[in-house]
């Protein structure tokens, strides 16, 4: 399904949940909505499916303009972040229940739930009720049953949030090959920047009911257009210093810190004098990776470990840091240490927070 959102807003009295924005889904594609909470991604997601009215602006679905028409009348399916299945019925009846609205034959429906139950892996459960099922085998089976209606448009409002990591990851891995065929465009809401990497496809970012930018999940990470979107496309958050560039071509922080600038870098500033840096935590170290690397003096406030990753959390001055190691490192708080990161990798935002340079191939 191609499905077009021309100048859409959504107000209810005094509120805004969605500023005027317009949005062209990829057909056929994985559709990722990123943003924190209250981003509006469930209130786009519902003017989509036609469970509401937007203020303003048009929703257009291959051509034809669907504004305002029932979800009843629409070839969509949509799976919520709490999983609802029908109770009394088993995972087969709830699976095949869609199929029998549409009056198909028996042994159709039974060959359709059979090999998509296959694929979700819940065969042994078809003949349970949902409250015999662990939270990953009902979510399969909210699943299976918007998937087997075989819809043209699919929306997933944050279907893994409350799933336990190992499953989460099982799930979107055999959710991205269910999609892979093409044939359903899939709109898929997460909070997490990791997550709609792991999806790829392409994204749009939204901030407070504002549309902040939208292309193909990788161009975006690699080349955030604002500092509000590098933000959001960043966990953990992206380190930002605040500098003046000097006569001599070197952005002067706070606390005597001093950070060369490439020509390169030079050129995109385009004379602006108070900027920005961006650096990711993944692009900071705790040794030099070459002879050219920026060397920023610090104290350590933290160091958590999680999982095979330590996240250090260093200060210099009114400057914060966060650098994502791989590896464990036991570090003492208020211990000195020194973060590295290469020039290269820095982003460079202006004074109205849009960006300026962006690292070749992404940082």
């Amino acid at each position: 399904m191609q499905l077009d959102l021309s100048e859409i807003s959504k107000q209810q009295g005094a509120d805004t949940y969605l500023y005027p924005m317009s949005l062209a889904l990829v057909p056929g594609a994985i559709n990722v909505l990123l943003g924190t909470t209250r981003a509006g991604k469930t209130t786009l997601m519902r003017v989509m499916a036609g469970l509401d009215k937007p203020t303003s602006g048009k929703v257009v679905a291959d051509g034809v303009d669907v504004t305002g028409v029932p979800v009843s009348r629409r070839n969509l399916a949509m799976v919520y972040q709490q999983f609802i299945n029908y109770p009394a019925f088993s995972v087969y009846d709830n699976m095949a229940s869609p199929l029998r609205l549409r009056k198909e034959p028996e042994a159709q429906i039974r060959g359709k739930v059979l090999a998509l139950a296959e694929r979700l892996h819940i065969t042994p459960y078809l003949e349970r009720r949902p409250g015999e099922l662990s939270g990953g085998q009902q979510q399969r089976t909210a699943l299976g049953r918007a998937l087997i209606k075989d819809a043209s448009l699919l929306l997933l409002d944050e279907p893994l949030v409350n799933l336990d990591y190992k499953l989460r990851e099982e799930l979107r891995r055999e959710l991205t090959e269910l999609f892979s065929s093409g044939s359903t465009t899939v709109v898929y809401a997460t909070t997490e920047p990791l997550e709609a990497l792991q999806l790829g496809g392409h994204v749009a970012v939204l901030h407070e009911g504002r549309l902040l930018q939208q292309g193909r999940t990788l161009d975006v990470f690699n080349a955030p257009n604002s500092i509000a979107v590098a933000r959001t496309f960043s966990d953990p958050p992206i380190n930002l210093i605040d500098a003046q560039l000097d006569a001599h071509g070197v952005a002067q922080a706070a606390d005597g810190l001093s950070i060369p600038l490439s020509p390169q870098q030079l050129a995109a500033l385009a004379g602006q004098r108070q900027i920005t840096l961006g650096v990711r935590a993944h692009s900071l170290h705790l040794a030099p990776q070459s002879g050219s690397d920026l060397a920023i003096a610090a104290q350590v406030d933290l160091a958590e470990i999680s999982g095979s990753e330590t996240y250090v959390h260093a200060r210099r001055g009114a400057l914060a840091l966060v650098a994502q190691l791989g590896g464990v490192h036991n570090l003492d708080i208020g211990s000195a240490c020194t973060v590295y990161c290469q020039p290269q990798s820095l982003f460079i935002f202006g004074a109205d927070g849009g960006l300026l340079f962006a690292p070749q191939g992404g940082a």
